[in-house]
């Protein structure tokens, strides 16, 4: 076992482990270490605490001190100046007649290096672009291309939940999303419904998965057969998979009705497979094969936002 605290370097970032060496750290504070960037200021996460040295990225790197008065000062000029930066880089964008799209502008808190991510289509040929930012800038500049999933974290904004986006206020790492996930929650297999800000699938389809999954199990499928603790048998209209009620259209006196019951008053097999297209038009069918492909090809790619420390 070792002792670590979990130190952040931007909203909602990925968590990196660091020791506390003998410093009283605790949760909220902020602190000074040395990462693969530079001398970084980060927020710490957690109370120190011991996990398995697997678990580790080894050598661990020690804390060099608790931020100082002083330090808050250099990290709030660093935001202003990150300000004054962006501006002048759209400028050098616009002069160079690039087509790319600035994202954001950070300077790592030594002020070693000045880090600009963008978006494009396809590779840019930034070399004139970069030495014309040295000249400025007069320290190491590096400008890194992030995908349309990192530009949202960055940004921020509101779902379509009415809340905020989930990656930029507490998803420190994106998850696989599936289309599969749609279907287990009964959502509509609309691309335009199930898309997020990014447009890409809403990482939240994630969240409740094991759940649906769990409780679908217990359920029988539209259009099965169930038999009743009441002896009527029937074919299943519908579900309701949280409150776990199955409607179920049954003949009583040579007329069909439809009874509500709980499913632990049911018997049946499931026999019947959900629609996989959900009664899409041949463009949504498209768009969702799409949205599919782009997910095989970034489901293994490595955000760009944060180096390794």
């Amino acid at each position: 076992m070792v002792k670590v605290i979990g130190v952040r370097f931007r909203t909602a970032g990925k968590i990196y482990f660091f020791d506390p060496v003998n410093f009283e750290i605790k949760r909220g504070d902020h602190v000074i270490v040395e990462t693969a960037r530079g001398i970084e200021f980060g927020t710490v996460v957690g109370d120190p605490r011991e996990i398995e040295e697997e678990r580790v990225v080894q050598p661990l790197k020690p804390v060099l001190r608790i931020a100082t008065s002083r330090d808050l000062e250099q990290e709030a000029a660093n935001k202003q100046k990150e300000k004054d930066a962006f501006k002048i880089c759209l400028e050098k964008i616009k002069k160079h007649n690039l087509e790319m799209k600035l994202i954001d502008a950070e300077y790592t808190f030594d002020n070693n290096k000045v880090l600009f991510y963008f978006t494009a289509d396809g590779r840019i040929d930034f070399r004139e672009l970069v030495k014309d930012l040295a000249s400025v800038f007069k320290t190491r500049i590096e400008l890194r291309q992030i995908g349309v999933r990192d530009e949202t974290k960055i940004l921020g904004g509101i779902g379509i939940c009415g809340r905020p986006l989930c990656c930029h206020s507490h998803l420190s790492e994106f998850v696989p999303v599936s289309i599969k996930m749609a279907k287990e929650q009964n959502l509509s297999l609309n691309p335009t419904k199930i898309s997020g800000v990014c447009g890409r699938l809403m990482c939240c389809l994630k969240h409740e998965e094991e759940t649906y999954e769990y409780l679908n199990r217990k359920l029988p499928n539209v259009g099965d057969f169930v038999t009743a603790d009441d002896g009527l048998r029937g074919e299943v209209q519908s579900v309701n998979v949280l409150r776990q009620l199955v409607k179920v259209i049954v003949e009583v006196d040579d007329e069909k009705e439809i009874h509500e019951y709980k499913v632990e008053q049911l018997r049946f097999k499931r026999r019947h497979k959900k629609d996989k297209n959900d009664n899409m038009s041949n463009e949504e069918l498209r768009e969702l094969r799409a949205l599919e492909k782009l997910e095989k090809q970034e489901k293994d790619a490595k955000s760009k936002l944060e180096d390794n420390v």
